[in-house]
């Protein structure tokens, strides 16, 4: 295991210069109620609609989103959706977008109809001018590309082939790059990998890879044969090529291939997340991560976006939790705090399908029985939430003196264990409010209560739930413990 949080410390101190393809990704969600009897086709009931900065500008998103910097340039058409794009980069705070402009052309501009219930695009109609841009736009690209190279730590390029990319602007950013010793990342659209030649790595997906290489690409030892070729051809040290479900092949210039399966995830939405891996390839080797670390912070990233809908960013936290085993999540990642929100955790559980678990208590000093009891509720549910009351809670409970240990000590403790997936402390006498919150699917006390003592069984009976009483462990209570404690004895 790679040191993530060595990582996750020196990326925000990275600055790349992103150069590509600009788009404004439209998403148009509805219902599919019926067949349309004119075409026939899916009649799609809409319901909503978002936009996202697309195409380059969301590697930009998802730079940024990671906490780097990013200066993005790309090119706009004059006309509303460049405006909107234009606008919404300048809102963000760690993108300094250069944007070039062209009256001759539209802005790239993509609308899906998605099915809610389905998650399925139906239609996509996309408006734009995919020419290289003419002999003047192509120099003022160039003569605005070129000064920000020195400024950056490493240098993107994310070609949709929509015409910002021309051969001509593709080699003065990789000459002025190795000049100053720069790495270069491409995502490359062209079949013709020679005319990145020079960069440092190339990130086709599997089928650009097959088009470009001629090849069948349907094995590691297929893909590894064949980039090796390729990167002869390309004067590149390595490639990368991605191939969704089925993960992700790296292999290093006269070394061996590296293949990691793709993380389990119920995929939502793959739009843009070949954004998200070069973002997170690039920045993982600006902060001199070497290959295998920057091929498993870019699966892991794949992983987040394709679980999100429309066009992703990904952020640390949620990196964390994709690389780093449970129980080693830090304890931010893990702890709520009182009157803190849980809406982000149950709606991404429950959209998953996953069956909650709930329980709670003091657990002011962590004993045998308490480790029973976790471990059972953890295994009658996929995510267990620990309901932890507060000290003030505590204290008017057990009376004065307790807890002997505070609420973060007890919240700490109890997150490091794997069973537990949330800690949510309240600062009521009891979870009630918690509960009906939660909604969870069992509810699991200690063998000591009866199904009617336990608090917020109705609200879980009545919801289709149930409630999961565990035998407790004989000899083995907080209240006795800190009695012999106190008292001397061992």
């Amino acid at each position: 295991m790679f040191d993530f949080e060595a990582l996750s410390q020196a990326i925000p101190r990275q600055t790349v210069l992103c150069v590509g393809d600009l788009m404004l990704d439209e998403f148009v969600y509805g219902e599919v109620s019926r067949v349309s009897p004119e075409a026939p086709a899916p009649v799609i009931a809409v319901q909503r609609s978002e936009t996202n900065v697309g195409g380059a500008g969301n590697v930009a998103r998802n730079i940024a989103s990671l906490g780097a910097r990013c200066i993005f340039v790309g090119l706009i058409g004059e006309d509303e959706a460049g405006a909107k794009l234009k606008a919404d980069l300048a809102r963000e705070n760690l993108i300094e977008a250069v944007l070039v402009s062209d009256s001759s052309r539209p802005t790239t501009r993509k609308v899906r109809f998605v099915s809610e219930h389905f998650s399925t695009h139906m239609l996509r109609a996309d408006w734009e001018l995919s020419v290289p841009a003419s002999a003047d736009v192509e120099q003022r690209l160039i003569d605005t590309i070129l000064p920000q190279v020195a400024r950056a730590d490493i240098v993107l390029l994310s070609d949709y082939a929509k015409g910002v990319l021309t051969a001509r602007v593709i080699r003065n950013i990789i000459d002025a790059a190795k000049k100053l010793g720069k790495r270069v990342i491409v995502d490359p659209k062209s079949a013709n990998f020679a005319i990145y030649r020079g960069a440092t790595l190339l990130t086709p997906n599997r089928k650009e890879f097959a088009e470009a290489t001629r090849s069948r690409a349907d094995s590691d030892q297929n893909i590894a044969g064949a980039a090796q070729d390729a990167m002869v051809l390309a004067d590149c040290e390595a490639m990368l090529v991605t191939q969704s479900e089925h993960g992700m092949t790296l292999v290093v210039r006269g070394g061996e291939a590296i293949h990691v399966p793709a993380l389990p995830v119920k995929v939502r939405d793959v739009s843009g997340a070949g954004d998200t891996v070069a973002a997170a390839l690039a920045l993982t080797l600006a902060a001199r991560a070497d290959w295998e670390t920057a091929l498993r912070m870019a699966n892991a990233a794949a992983a987040v976006a394709v679980g999100k809908k429309g066009t992703a960013t990904v952020t640390p936290a949620e990196l964390r939790r994709k690389i780093l085993p449970h129980a080693s999540l830090a304890a931010e990642e893990k702890i709520v705090p009182a009157g803190g929100d849980l809406d982000a955790h149950l709606a991404d559980w429950r959209w998953q399908g996953l069956r909650i678990g709930f329980t709670n208590g003091c657990f002011d000093i962590l004993h045998p029985g308490h480790v029973k009891l976790l471990t059972a509720a953890r295994g009658a549910c996929d995510r267990l939430i620990l309901g932890l009351n507060s000290d003030a809670s505590v204290k008017r409970l057990k009376g004065e003196g307790r807890p002997v240990q505070d609420e973060r000590a007890r919240a700490e403790v109890l997150a490091a264990l794997e069973a537990v997936d949330l800690v949510a402390i309240f600062e009521e006498d009891t979870p009630i409010e918690l509960i009906a919150k939660v909604r969870p699917s069992v509810l699991v006390k200690g063998g000591d209560y009866t199904r009617e003592q336990v608090v917020g069984h109705e609200i879980v009976e009545a919801a289709g739930g149930e409630v999961m009483l565990v035998d407790i462990l004989p000899g083995h209570s907080t209240t006795s413990l800190v009695g012999r404690a106190r008292g001397g004895n061992a």
